[in-house]
């Protein structure tokens, strides 16, 4: 394992260095170097790290919302409610339309089998999409509109919404059906979720500013480990809770509370501590998100995959649109965040794999698809955002 943790680091930071010297997103070099290194290609990664690649992605994903949490102002996210709600839900379910419209005639599916790739193609990722998003609030760019704040909170959301539809579509896909109850878990799920990350949130924050009053001297570092633990707690208790429970959002939420409850020294420090984690978070992240891609299925998959692919973009488009009428977003700043909404990788690579796994006869096929969405609109969209947001946002002067 040590090894493979040795080629993950060097490798994927000579690859992305490499494509930042020619002007390409860093996480097109960590994916490809992922895909080399992984079982797939070269099979240079050893099977231990592999065994708990799911894990350490979802810990390097469990930073960067840290970090997000920490540099969001929930007085910002208030004044884009209605947009944020709206983009949690309405893309995804667009973009699932478009599979069951015209999966059935491209790729010869039932309507549950359609409905079962959609879920699974539904989702952006956050693992590209919300590192962008910090660094231009970072940079200023469209915080005036709060557009990084708005795409934040629209795209967190958003992976719950498909993932307990996925779950719903592939009951039926079995034999079952959709019932009130499976439904009614997405909101009990984000409502949850937050609650219990700000709980959290405002107690740790009570628990350093206690500490400080009594001259308890907690290092910063110590700070970090102590909200770091209570992230991974939180992330795992979603598998034992009888209700439905977002450990992402609650993660998010805690970091939020974090920043309001604590002083602004001591939230600064925190995100800035963060922000050097994900230096090596990124690599694991994407270099593994890469090794889960088979790229034997994108063979099978043919240009109606392609095609279909495409064609949801275009649904998912609208639906981000439509999202943002009546919004005082212009025509170039909505169009930032239709680009923003387009990469896929975390959750297709996470869930690409499961109807393969429960034996069903689209298996195949969706995991083919899942790989190739991956593939194509993980770079595209974080070269689409890269190379224009200079372009379509305002910055803001401080």
């Amino acid at each position: 394992m040590i090894a493979s943790l040795a080629l993950i680091f060097l490798v994927g930071l000579a690859a992305a260095a490499l494509c930042q010297r020619l002007r390409l997103p860093r996480i097109i070099g960590m994916l490809f170097t992922g895909i080399v290194l992984g079982p797939y290609a070269l099979n240079l990664l050893d099977a231990s790290i592999l065994s708990v690649s799911s894990d350490l992605r979802q810990m390097a994903l469990v930073i960067i919302l840290l970090k997000a949490g920490l540099s969001l102002n929930l007085s910002d996210l208030r004044r884009v409610g209605r947009p944020a709600i709206l983009m949690s839900c309405i893309p995804a379910s667009f973009e699932i339309l478009a599979f069951v419209l015209f999966a059935p005639g491209l790729l010869h599916l039932s309507l549950a089998e359609a409905a079962v790739m959609g879920a699974v193609l539904g989702a952006v990722s956050p693992a590209v999409v919300i590192p962008r998003m910090v660094q231009l609030m970072d940079d200023g760019y469209g915080t005036q509109k709060r557009i990084p704040q708005l795409i934040l909170a629209g795209a967190s959301c958003d992976d719950v919404f498909v993932i307990v539809l996925f779950s719903t579509f592939l009951g039926m896909a079995q034999g079952g059906e959709a019932t009130l109850m499976s439904l009614s878990g997405i909101p009990v799920s984000i409502v949850l979720g937050v609650a219990v990350g700000a709980l959290v949130g405002y107690a740790l924050a009570r628990f350093f500013e206690t500490a400080y009053a009594h001259r308890l001297s907690v290092r910063n570092s110590t700070k970090v480990v102590v909200v770091l633990g209570m992230a991974f707690l939180l992330t795992s208790i979603e598998s034992v809770l009888p209700l439905p429970f977002s450990g992402l959002l609650a993660v998010m939420s805690m970091a939020c509370a974090l920043n309001m409850a604590c002083s602004p020294r001591v939230a600064k420090r925190l995100g800035e501590k963060f922000g050097k984690l994900w230096i090596a978070a990124e690599v694991i992240l994407f270099v593994l998100v890469g090794a889960a891609v088979d790229i034997r299925y994108t063979l099978n998959a043919g240009r109606m995959a392609v095609a279909m692919i495409a064609l949801a973009l275009v649904f998912r488009a609208i639906g981000v649109w439509l999202c943002l009428l009546g919004t005082e977003l212009n025509r170039k700043e909505r169009l930032f965040c239709v680009i923003a909404y387009c990469p896929k990788a975390t959750v297709q690579a996470a869930i690409g794999g499961v109807p393969l796994a429960m034996g069903l006869a689209c298996g195949p096929l969706v995991l083919s698809v899942a790989v190739l969405a991956i593939l194509i609109t993980a770079p595209l969209g974080a070269l689409g955002m890269d190379l224009t947001y200079p372009a379509l946002l305002t910055r803001d002067v401080p």
